[in-house]
């Protein structure tokens, strides 16, 4: 578990948490995505808030570090209630959901908003770390990006400087061709990849891999990286927590729980 502090002012101060609730729904268009969860509050904890710790995913370990940390909010990518997942509160969603409780914590969780905000979400945020140009955007709701290298290189130098950036060593299907053009989507996007190749791109870049997506690669003559879920999202949430912390004076703590999918 790593935890990093943004910038913050000497002393934070506090809002209410419909102030930030409000503001974020604004700064992330909320209302212009159709998502597979609720975007915004999911759990509600105390009125006053001064500290924010955000994270990935809305993990136990995430909550206790939360916890630990004596956050008033928890600031999340992932976080409960999906599509197609059980409505009772049962088993693990119980446990997280009443040590939120316990602790009088709000989860706040942005979805498909955060990937897609042109400066803070996770596809443009991806960009910065890799070091990619950004030169446009296409796909549903906007979230596939494509744009260049600065300089053009084979497969393999390109899947070592992934790994020098995000830490983590990416899943890489080659093919016969240097790399200049590239697309990407973070997390769980590996079903763009067609739509990423018919932009002439040279390389395809995601969190996840699926069987199918090898041979797309291989036939469509693209290379293909999986650079993992959590790894291609970590700095989004990141970035909105940091936004926060200046915009309200607020003292802001991400909090890294590894996880190598």
């Amino acid at each position: 578990m790593e935890l990093a502090m943004s910038n913050q002012r000497n002393q934070s101060t506090q809002c209410t948490r419909q102030e930030i609730i409000t503001y974020l729904e604004t700064l992330l268009d909320v209302g212009g995505y159709r998502d597979y969860c609720p975007n915004g509050l999911q759990v509600e904890g105390r009125n006053e808030i001064t500290h924010i710790v955000s994270g990935v995913t809305a993990s136990q370990a995430l909550i206790e570090a939360a916890i630990e940390q004596g956050a008033d909010a928890l600031l999340v990518h992932h976080g409960y209630f999906w599509k197609g997942e059980s409505p009772t509160i049962t088993g693990i969603k119980r446990q997280r959901i009443q040590r939120l409780l316990e602790s009088d914590i709000n989860l706040l969780a942005y979805h498909l908003p955060l990937d897609g905000h042109a400066e803070l979400g996770n596809n443009v945020q991806l960009a910065r770390v890799l070091e990619l140009n950004i030169e446009g955007i296409t796909g549903d709701s906007g979230l596939l990006y494509h744009g260049s290298l600065k300089q053009a290189c084979d497969g393999d130098d390109f899947a070592a400087h992934i790994e020098s950036c995000l830490g983590r060593s990416p899943q890489h299907i080659p093919a016969d061709r240097s790399i200049k053009r590239v697309a990407w989507c973070t997390g769980g996007a590996q079903s763009y990849i067609e739509e990423a190749a018919e932009l002439g791109v040279d390389a395809f870049i995601t969190g996840e891999i699926s069987e199918q997506t090898v041979h797309i690669a291989r036939e469509m003559g693209i290379h293909f990286y999986a650079a993992g879920h959590h790894a291609t999202e970590r700095y989004g949430v990141q970035a909105l927590g940091t936004h926060l912390s200046a915009e309200f004076g607020l003292k802001h703590t991400f909090i890294d729980i590894d996880n190598p999918v």
